[in-house]
């Protein structure tokens, strides 16, 4: 069974960072392509990140310059460095990718991210 496993989060003052992991599991497809979400309070969730099939990445304005995207492949893990965070990062972090070879997306159950002002 495919499951992804989202770590890093935690609770941290504006214009600190914290790495994200995303590790993937149960496949023995590697990570196609995949995105960091935020879920934050009373606000739809929102893609903060995404890695490409072809490898490029992009990122939500809000998170632009800030935020950066790597992957592992030996581990099947993608990480997310988030620096200089905001209060307004605040939320569930949660990520989703397919895999090369299989028709199916998935979702990590996701991590908590709290910046304090």
């Amino acid at each position: 069974q495919v499951q992804l496993m989202e770590s890093g989060g935690g609770l941290v003052q504006a214009g600190g960072s914290l790495r994200l992991s995303c590790a993937a599991s149960g496949s023995s497809f590697t990570i196609n392509a995949m995105g960091w979400y935020r879920q934050a309070p009373g606000k739809q969730r929102e893609l903060v990140a995404g890695l490409m099939s072809g490898g490029s990445t992009n990122y939500a304005p809000s998170v632009q310059g800030r935020f950066t995207l790597s992957r592992d492949n030996a581990k099947n893990t993608v990480y997310l460095q988030m620096n200089g965070l905001k209060p307004e990062d605040t939320g569930v972090y949660l990520c989703s990718a397919d895999f090369k070879g299989d028709p199916n997306l998935y979702w990590g159950q996701g991590t908590q991210v709290t910046v304090s002002s």
